[in-house]
């Protein structure tokens, strides 16, 4: 139980810095999420959970195909799933994920955020209010603006803010808008994002080049 906000709070993975790495991509996002997530060790100490927007008509197969990429556990999110360490959790389309102060998820229809279901900005800031200063989030490449508002949540809480730069994004409506909130503590090349996971969580040094 948290002493200052009455709520429990989640409980902190062993070995990891930070107990979750939130991402966030729309066009592109697909081909970027693979290179990173293949990057990633299947020892990785934290919890990783994706929203990409997906068309809401169609089924995603998005889950089948990263685990085919990463070394990593990838699912799609359920309602009540529980975050462990190593495991990559999508969110299924035409559904809002959330992470509970509790670290469970929740999926919810509720209205769309900046004509969007799931929305970015509505996931990080339920992880920031869950993890605080444990979070990561990750804006990648896509159209749009989402994220933005949720990167300040993030920050707000202490948590760190990655962002892969305009240069190597694909779309880069989606990076540029959490750039401008002044808040990203890493703007990198998408070559460069899984190694400062690695190092961030994995309690090593990293620097911003």
């Amino acid at each position: 139980m948290d002493e200052t906000t009455g709520y429990s709070r989640p409980p902190h993975f062993p070995d990891a810095a930070f107990d979750i790495i939130a991402f966030a991509s729309s066009a592109g996002g697909l081909r970027a999420l693979s290179e990173i997530l293949s990057d990633l060790p299947a020892e990785f100490p934290a919890a990783v959970v994706v929203v990409q927007h997906l068309d809401p008509r169609h089924r995603s197969l998005m889950a089948d195909i990263l685990s085919r990429r990463t070394p990593l556990r990838v699912k799609q999110a359920q309602e009540g799933d529980r975050l462990e360490p190593g495991n990559v959790y999508i969110a299924p389309p035409n559904r809002h994920l959330l992470v509970n102060p509790d670290g469970t998820l929740a999926l919810s229809q509720s209205e769309l955020v900046h004509f969007l279901r799931p929305s970015a900005d509505l996931l990080f800031e339920s992880v920031a209010a869950s993890y605080r200063n444990r979070a990561i989030a990750v804006v990648l490449t896509g159209t749009g603006s989402d994220g933005g508002m949720g990167v300040e949540a993030i920050k707000k809480m202490q948590g760190t803010v990655i962002v892969q730069d305009r240069e190597s994004a694909e779309f880069s409506g989606m990076p540029s808008t959490a750039i401008e909130t002044g808040v990203v503590d890493f703007i990198l090349p998408l070559t460069e994002i899984a190694s400062a996971l690695i190092k961030l969580v994995m309690q090593d040094d990293v620097k911003n080049p």
